[in-house]
């Protein structure tokens, strides 16, 4: 896959409300973990939490309709527990607080701080 992590990720966050409506109807939610190397890791939690039907849930509509909104190629893994479904240590994730700083408006304040006008 010629995409970044963070792209994957960005695309995942942005679109995941719209997955995310099947498994809400079944009073579950997903959260995303992280993405690495093109695959997106989640967590389904709630009701669909170690569901017998989570693994369907993720192929079937996580996987399926993030495909279609972003990738054909894309790879989604739910972390339930199991021994071959193990977020990797250096998954990459973007801090929910993550925000671009005006470095202009700082200096500025700190100019009036300093009464440096």
């Amino acid at each position: 896959m010629i995409f970044l992590d963070e792209e994957i990720y960005d695309a995942v966050k942005n679109n995941l409300p719209s997955v995310s409506e099947y498994v809400s109807s079944h009073g579950g939610d997903i959260t995303l973990l992280g993405v690495k190397d093109g695959v997106v890791y989640i967590e389904l939690v709630g009701a669909c939490k170690g569901c017998a039907m989570s693994l369907m849930t993720t192929k079937m509509v996580v996987q399926k309709k993030l495909r279609a909104l972003i990738h054909p190629e894309l790879k989604v893994v739910n972390i339930d527990g199991t021994a071959e479904n193990i977020l990797p240590e250096d998954v990459y994730v973007k801090p929910d607080n993550c925000e671009v700083v005006n470095r202009t408006s700082i200096v500025e304040k700190m100019k009036d701080f300093l009464r440096l006008k």
